[in-house]
């Protein structure tokens, strides 16, 4: 009765007509997979569109990893040609993102949902100022691979970051593509085909877990997996046309203004 009447309260979209409701998560998946083509940044439109039609946020996150599953498809697809000849990295790096995802499920699933709404907040502030950060680099520059204790090092921020993703994910896909430029020293292309599988390993990893452990509020993530399918699509398109900096950094101000929004509701309201 508590989370009804905070739902209700919080959330006025809940009480939309189906249909309207519909195209509002169609419309959202789409701009959801454009933005994923554009920085690897989905969630920083989905999760609020979840929130916004009557989601608590522990299963607005769930459901998110659920929809998120339909950008991957279309986006391998596009990438064979760039994955041609790197499927052993691919499985290799593949099993650090599901063990990390695996506990990151266990965490969300097994800590208080007060606990997760805090520290959402910071996620979405670190995922805007990686953005940001992405924007100021040069593109004709590339980073030296590591070798050693260092690439141990780099590894091991891939299962950490495996966590993350498996937790909240917001801007995951963005740190795994900086650790895999170190690790691999690919050009930009190929490591973000490798990026994609990789990342799209972690999020089944995350939903089949979620099948059995969790609500996944199929009725949400259905039409915002239709638009993520479409936003997958169209995102290539658009981002040719588009200042790759200036997106960027439009999206880092929609991060910082969505992290104010979501401390403001977690520690003043």
């Amino acid at each position: 009765m508590v989370i009804t009447s905070l739902i209700e309260e919080d959330f006025v979209l809940l009480h939309w007509p189906l249909l309207w409701k519909v195209i509002y998560l169609v419309l959202g998946g789409v701009v959801s997979g454009i933005l994923s083509s554009a920085a690897s940044f989905a969630s920083l439109a989905s999760y609020p569109v979840l929130l916004s039609v009557g989601i608590p946020p522990v299963f607005a996150n769930v459901t998110n990893d659920a929809a998120l599953i339909c950008n991957v498809p279309g986006v391998v697809l596009s990438s064979l040609r760039e994955l041609h000849g790197h499927w052993r990295l691919v499985r290799f790096y593949s099993l650090f993102t599901m063990a990390g995802s695996a506990i990151g499920c266990y965490l969300l699933l097994n800590f208080p949902s007060g606990v997760f709404e805090k520290v959402v907040p910071f996620f979405i502030l670190l995922a805007g100022v990686l953005v940001y950060q992405t924007s100021k680099r040069q593109p004709t520059r590339r980073p030296q691979s590591v070798a050693g204790g260092k690439k141990l090092l780099y590894v091991v921020l891939l299962l950490i970051n495996g966590i993350y993703g498996g937790y909240f994910g917001a801007a995951a896909g963005i740190i795994t593509l900086v650790i895999l430029t170190y690790l691999t020293n690919k050009d930009f292309a190929v490591v973000n085909a490798i990026k994609n599988v990789v990342g799209g390993v972690a999020n089944l990893t995350a939903l089949v877990i979620y099948m059995f452990a969790a609500k996944i509020y199929w009725d949400a993530a259905i039409p915002m997996a239709v638009g993520m399918f479409i936003g997958g699509y169209l995102g290539p398109k658009i981002v040719r046309h588009v200042p790759q900096k200036g997106m960027e950094r439009f999206i880092a101000f929609l991060a910082v203004v969505q992290a104010g929004y979501f401390f403001w509701k977690a520690y003043v309201k």
